[in-house]
């Protein structure tokens, strides 16, 4: 967890080495954001099913997605990340975050080359992970700037975190005490997405979350706790934020966990391969 005022902006900071068990993970759209500063070879990321897989040397940065994207790794990887809140991502920005939504860059499309290669060299030159996260912490600190409309987006965000999505969006409007429009462009320049979407994908996550795969599913009850109008509505949502059905993903979470028992990585992201 990083020093204020960093927290309040990011849920961690960590360092990922080694040999990963899975080539390729498929993540869906969830309320985060990150920046991966890569320190081994490339990976790749593939932002869409309708957008080709492109290799990433230097790292890079993915606003919150709409959609379920794929994330591969070498066969041996080294790197240091971000997990930002939604709103986290846009004070280390230099363009809108709605110009990257859905579309991973490189940290040098943001940061720059010369900045970036020199980040580099100090983590690789770093004696251990503790360094390098202290590294990648000074250098979010010395980078961070005061953003317009931050407070009022961070602030409507957490309202809608807090319930799981399950708000209605006019009423924060009211209790921000501005407009529908002003609020949404903000979210947008800040975020990427609209509160409603924030919203959704809130609401997507901590139903998924509450899926046991180890025991029945009862679609219908778990859409009505979920606040979806009815189990169509449910599916409908599932299928737009995953490109799978509820059953699908049920399946392969239980193959999952037959063939890896007690493995950590249980729910999303999904082993793609």
């Amino acid at each position: 967890m990083p020093r204020p005022p960093l927290d309040g902006l990011i849920d961690d900071i960590y360092h990922l080495a080694g040999a990963p068990p899975y080539a390729l993970l498929t993540l869906p759209p969830a309320p985060s954001a990150l920046l991966i500063v890569n320190l081994g070879a490339p990976f790749r990321i593939r932002g869409g099913t309708d957008i080709a897989t492109a290799e990433y040397a230097d790292g890079c940065v993915v606003t919150m997605p709409t959609r379920a994207w794929e994330f591969g790794y070498p066969l041996r990887t080294q790197s240091v990340g971000v997990h930002f809140k939604p709103w986290g991502l846009a004070p280390f920005l230099p363009m809108p975050a709605a110009e990257l939504c859905d579309r991973p860059v490189t940290v040098e499309q943001v940061w720059g080359r010369p900045a970036v290669a020199e980040l580099r060299e100090r983590l690789a030159a770093a004696d251990g992970p503790h360094e390098m996260l202290t590294l990648l912490e000074e250098e979010l600190m010395r980078r961070l700037r005061e953003t317009a409309g931050l407070g009022l987006v961070r602030h409507t965000s957490s309202v809608i975190a807090a319930t799981s999505g399950a708000v209605a969006i006019g009423d924060l409007n009211v209790a921000a005490g501005v407009s529908s429009t002003h609020l949404a462009q903000r979210f947008e320049e800040l975020i990427g997405v609209t509160p409603k979407r924030l919203a959704r994908t809130y609401r997507f996550a901590a139903t998924v979350f509450a899926i046991d795969p180890a025991e029945p599913v009862d679609w219908g009850d778990l859409a009505c706790a979920a606040g979806y109008f009815d189990q169509a509505h449910f599916g409908h949502e599932f299928r737009a934020f995953t490109g799978l059905t509820p059953t699908r993903y049920v399946e392969v979470r239980r193959r999952f966990l037959r063939e890896h028992p007690g493995n950590a990585i249980d729910g999303w992201p999904l082993p793609a391969d």
